[in-house]
């Protein structure tokens, strides 16, 4: 792939992998992106994240609305930092240069990519679980033997490491053939609990279990919190998808479609089954792994657990392979390409320990909210920096120029830097101080809000960039 801009790239800013797209390049239509946001989204940590509702109060309605609502606030960065992916051709790391500095801007990256790396880690883990529970159909005599998850586990981060190798198209034909079997098998999985619950009647029939009309408000914010949370990272790397889009109109469709309906109709399948256990089991359990396994049905069980692989494997390559791949290489481009930082992100995923934060619904939920106080003000200064003072117009050349417009002091927008480390210290104080809990339940949006605001009072007194024009795509 060649740079297709006039200056001379700094060998430290550049490679192959974080050029922008050529032309050619640009294959991705509308039902790419569609397709990208089924395949992630029919995925088990989306069935248990809405499972986590029901199992912590909420009834039917209350989830599906808090889900669709926090599906569509996630959904305005996402579109807005995708524009700069699908206009100039760039991934997020090279993206974010213009906003921290051509060397600050491993800041924001590596803080996506330790988080990008948490959630390889449990989807991994999740698919390991899943290889574990076929092999117990085929064979119930393995039941009681723990080396079997392990080794599942360990052969399904196996097989990322080798789609990975593999590269980025191989995940754009993996996810166009299976979004719509994992749709007709999600919706077999509702149509077959509701039939050993009695039907839907009884589930949406079922109240919400909260002591207090405050219990429950606060219980709703912090859900909402954790429905952002759940796409914080994808939010600010989707240029690493849009620099493939087609028209900018592909990918405003194609994820303004896909992202809230899939989002919102596979949730509503996680709330389903999970009320069908309380009717069934007397419990609400949130992991369908742990569900199917709950059933003597081999065939059955066989078929949706080959679901929920698949499933894993599509939305642990888009969602948490790509992004900090393309993070680490920015680090040092002449000596880490896309495949060697996927590799990082396997082994770094190997390390977070992912059983622990899989060990309950509250261990899960308190995942989506940490790290969105660590994402929320990225998002904040790159739309603020990208559409309030830049206007959508970047220097292109700049962008991979030690000695540009973007290297502000010695690489670093100390401005950008401090309105990050305001946004992050307004949500984390919330867990020191008592009285200020209510600023970390709501993380992303304290986050967001305070480094936007203080990075525009900040940003104000600098003089309009230069700027370049669009590679292959147009406004």
């Amino acid at each position: 792939m060649r740079l297709l801009i006039d200056g001379q790239p700094d060998t430290s800013l550049y490679n192959e992998d974080l050029a922008p797209t050529t032309p050619a390049a640009r294959t991705w239509s509308t039902y790419n992106y569609i397709a990208l946001w089924f395949s992630m989204s029919m995925e088990v940590t989306t069935f248990m994240l809405a499972s986590s509702l029901i199992a912590g109060g909420m009834n039917w309605k209350q989830a599906v609305g808090t889900i669709l609502l926090g599906n569509l606030i996630v959904l305005i960065p996402m579109v807005l930092n995708a524009h700069a992916g699908a206009k100039y051709g760039i991934p997020f790391p090279v993206f974010v240069r213009a906003s921290f500095g051509t060397r600050g801007a491993n800041i924001p990256a590596i803080l996506r990519a330790i988080v990008a790396c948490g959630w390889f880690g449990i989807q991994s883990w999740i698919g390991g679980e899943s290889i574990a529970a076929i092999i117990r159909v085929i064979w119930p005599s393995t039941m009681d033997n723990p080396a079997v998850v392990w080794i599942s586990f360990l052969g399904f981060w196996a097989l990322n490491m080798v789609v990975i190798w593999c590269g980025l198209q191989s995940i754009r034909f993996l996810q166009s053939i299976s979004a719509p079997f994992l749709l007709v098998m999600s919706l077999l999985l509702l149509g077959f609990m509701t039939h050993k619950a009695g039907g839907l009647g009884p589930l949406l029939d079922m109240p919400s279990h909260f002591t207090s009309k405050g219990a429950g408000i606060h219980f709703f914010f912090l859900a909402l919190t954790g429905m952002v949370g759940n796409w914080a990272t994808l939010s600010l790397n989707i240029p690493d998808f849009t620099r493939f889009a087609k028209s900018q109109e592909s990918q405003i469709v194609g994820q303004g479609f896909g992202l809230p309906v899939a989002m919102t109709l596979y949730s509503f399948i996680g709330i389903a089954c999970t009320s069908a256990s309380v009717v069934v089991f007397g419990e609400a359990i949130w992991n369908p792994v742990t569900l199917l396994g709950r059933f003597h049905q081999p065939l059955f069980a066989f078929l949706a657990l080959i679901s929920i692989l698949i499933a894993t494997l599509n939305v642990n390559i888009g969602a948490n392979v790509v992004g900090p791949s393309n993070d680490f290489s920015n680090l040092s481009p002449r000596f880490i390409s896309f495949r060697t930082g996927g590799l990082i992100t396997g082994v770094l995923g190997l390390l977070v320990q992912p059983w622990k934060l899989m060990a309950s619904h509250t261990n899960y939920i308190g995942w989506l909210v940490s790290y969105s106080g660590l994402l929320g003000p990225v998002a904040g200064i790159m739309v603020t920096d990208y559409f309030f003072l830049r206007k959508t117009k970047l220097n292109l050349e700049g962008l991979y120029q030690t000695d540009g417009i973007y290297r502000y002091s010695s690489g670093f927008n100390m401005r950008a830097i401090a309105a990050l480390l305001a946004g992050v210290f307004a949500v984390f104080i919330g867990l020191v101080v008592p009285e200020l809990r209510p600023l970390y339940d709501y993380a992303w949006f304290v986050g967001c809000f305070v480094s936007a605001a203080l990075y525009l009072l900040l940003m104000r007194s600098l003089a309009e960039p230069t700027v370049s024009e669009p590679i292959g795509v147009t406004e």
